[in-house]
């Protein structure tokens, strides 16, 4: 997303990719020709070569190898949706945010010399870097413990953010609220690897739990079940919270900016409640494997 926003608004400027793009369109009020068919053209050669990559060399994933009405089991299990409503939480935020952002510097602070060209990529960036963190951290405390931080943190942001805004003939702090903005980035990210890391943990948790005293054979069933309903439950979350790359934007501009982040903030006490509520832990019986953070390992009893 960050190399989105900073490479794009660069490639519009000029024909970079020749005629077969297309010409450009001439932007009246600036006088300047643009290319805006460049910002997506110039990811078709990139999708391309992924596309081949996953047709050929991604033929081992579990998921992939089961019928879809295998994976619907996934739509009856609770975990399935207190996952997705937390991943809508942390990686539905950070994906908004992205979108979001530069139009609240432009509707905002442009007039005071502040460009979202300029500086917009830097959150997306903050969020992608603190998503391994989130990860490495649940693998040594917990996932369940820490994404308790991330909800605390971008509400906290949030609030910071919501105050830095221009309001009543006052023009606000751009400074303010951008590092609030890069805070929230921050934390999305962190809770986007912290919740993403539960769900395999949670699953395998439940599967070994139902076939413990049953044998190797129910044990190796179980664990294979288990996977596959992770890998569903982790596409599934996934999407959803891809939709609020247009919820958050689309609220910024149906409504008062301060009422949207309010409302954000208050979503992420409803994430944080079923964190605290009713928190996904594993304490399934010892795995056999070596041990470390993958709750594998000396029988012991982790927190999802």
């Amino acid at each position: 997303m960050s190399v989105v926003q900073l490479v794009a608004p660069l490639v519009v400027t000029a024909a970079v990719l020749g005629a077969p793009a297309g010409g450009p369109q001439h932007d009246a009020e600036e006088s300047t020709d643009i290319w805006l068919q460049n910002g997506a053209f110039l990811w078709v050669p990139l999708l391309v070569i992924m596309a081949l990559l996953a047709w050929f060399l991604m033929n081992d994933l579990k998921v992939a190898a089961a019928p879809f009405s295998w994976q619907t089991v996934i739509f009856k299990r609770k975990h399935n949706w207190l996952m997705t409503w937390l991943y809508v939480g942390t990686f539905g935020s950070f994906i908004g945010f992205a979108a979001g952002l530069p139009l609240l510097i432009k509707n905002n602070f442009e007039t005071q010399g502040y460009q979202a060209t300029t500086c917009a990529w830097i959150g997306p960036f903050v969020g992608a870097l603190m998503r391994w963190a989130g990860g490495w951290l649940s693998d040594k405390m917990g996932g369940a413990r820490v994404t308790l931080l991330p909800f605390v943190g971008m509400a906290a942001s949030l609030v910071v953010v919501t105050f830095a805004l221009p309001h009543e003939g006052d023009a606000g702090s751009f400074w303010a609220f951008f590092i609030g903005f890069l805070a929230a980035f921050a934390f999305s990210g962190l809770g986007n690897g912290s919740t993403f890391r539960q769900i395999p943990v949670i699953f395998r948790d439940q599967h070994m739990r139902e076939a413990a005293g049953q044998g190797p054979e129910a044990r190796g069933a179980a664990l294979k079940q288990s996977e596959m309903e992770a890998g569903a439950v982790t596409g599934f979350s996934s999407a959803i919270a891809a939709y609020g790359f247009f919820f958050i934007p689309a609220m910024f501009a149906a409504m008062a900016v301060t009422s949207a982040l309010w409302m954000f903030i208050g979503f992420y006490a409803t994430c944080l409640a079923v964190v605290v509520l009713r928190p996904p832990r594993c304490r399934g019986p010892q795995l056999s494997g070596a041990g470390g953070g993958d709750g594998r390992g000396g029988g012991r009893t982790l927190d999802a």
